[in-house]
């Protein structure tokens, strides 16, 4: 038996022109909202968005190109960024790029050709802004912005939360500090650069590489970096670095914090389970999808609207892996 929206708003004990609106983008309350999508999950009920599609000669589909699925950032960001279309009657188009221009661009020529109401892209550092220039539909950019702002974009203060960093481990002791960045992407070049210019303000050396944000290119370039330095201790830009460099350390029998202390960014549950907890950067991830999505149907809906940029703030957490030096450590 076919369930149909008039099924759903018996349920919901409201209209279905009610429904209509609210799997739409119509203005409904909250809790009617909340009774349609209850009733809908009750129900079974699966809207037709070809047909809605075919009346409205608009796409029910956004698209959303990341960097890397793996990375749990990106993970929650894209349950983000569906769960705000679900609520907006709409379904995404998920595809990763591996931050390789190449995929990346085979990727927009794709969403081109799918005709997609929208697009939500988390761009490599290789894509330059006229690569976009005859992209026909709305983007919002997420994570990493694009130099001279011509789209719309939801970003981190990248400085702000680096310097926190940066701050933190030099109240707790430390003098000699080392960072790992990614290099592939604009985010990492970012942190790059604020974690050297906050430690030159404090009159110390910054000690910095760069490497492509996976666990394995950043264990080689941690080896690498520790081969070459010896820092009392470690900013990781990325969760997955910060991995590689427990486990180095695990490995390597260095002890956290006495001999190296770790501070990075991405707050993921395994950062507070183990021992000792990892000192990190939260980043509101949910945000940054919910605002995303809520900033392209706006532009859907509004296409000559001035451009926006939503910068977002960091959070210190700070854990056992940089804990103070006591006295017998200096």
């Amino acid at each position: 038996m076919t369930v149909g929206i008039k099924d759903v708003a018996r349920a919901a004990g409201v209209a279905p022109s009610t429904v209509s609106r609210a799997l739409g983008k119509g203005p409904v309350s909250a809790d009617v909202r909340r009774k349609v999508e209850a009733a809908v999950a009750a129900t079974g009920y699966r809207p037709n968005l070809a047909a809605r599609q075919l009346r409205s000669q608009q796409s029910m589909t956004v698209g959303l190109i990341v960097a890397d699925i793996r990375n749990p950032f990106f993970t929650q960001l894209s349950r983000a960024v569906e769960d705000e279309a679900y609520r907006a009657g709409m379904r995404v188009f998920l595809c990763n790029t591996d931050e390789d221009p190449a995929r990346e661009a085979m990727y927009l020529e794709l969403m081109a050709e799918e005709r997609v109401a929208g697009l939500i892209l988390a761009p490599t550092r290789a894509l330059s802004r006229s690569a976009l220039a005859d992209f026909r539909v709305p983007v919002v950019l997420v994570d990493r912005n694009l130099p001279g702002g011509r789209r719309d974009a939801v970003i981190l203060d990248n400085a702000g939360a680096t310097a926190l960093l940066v701050d933190h481990l030099i109240e707790t002791g430390r003098k000699r500090i080392a960072g790992l960045f990614g290099a592939t992407s604009a985010t990492g070049i970012e942190r790059r650069d604020a974690f050297q210019k906050r430690l030159i303000q404090h009159g110390l050396e910054p000690l910095a590489a760069t490497a492509p944000p996976s666990a394995e290119t950043g264990r080689a370039a941690l080896e690498d970096l520790l081969a070459r330095e010896k820092p009392d201790a470690l900013v990781l830009s990325n969760g997955l670095f910060v991995g590689a460099a427990l486990q180095l350390c695990r490995d390597r029998g260095i002890r956290i914090p006495a001999e190296l202390a770790l501070a990075g960014f991405d707050d993921e549950a395994w950062t507070s389970l183990v021992e000792p907890g990892i000192t990190v950067i939260r980043q509101p991830v949910d945000v940054f999808g919910r605002e995303a999505m809520l900033m392209l149907l706006s532009r859907i809906s509004r296409p000559d609207q001035p451009v926006r940029t939503v910068t977002l703030s960091g959070e210190l957490v700070p854990r056992g892996s940089t804990a103070a030096l006591r006295r017998a450590d200096v």
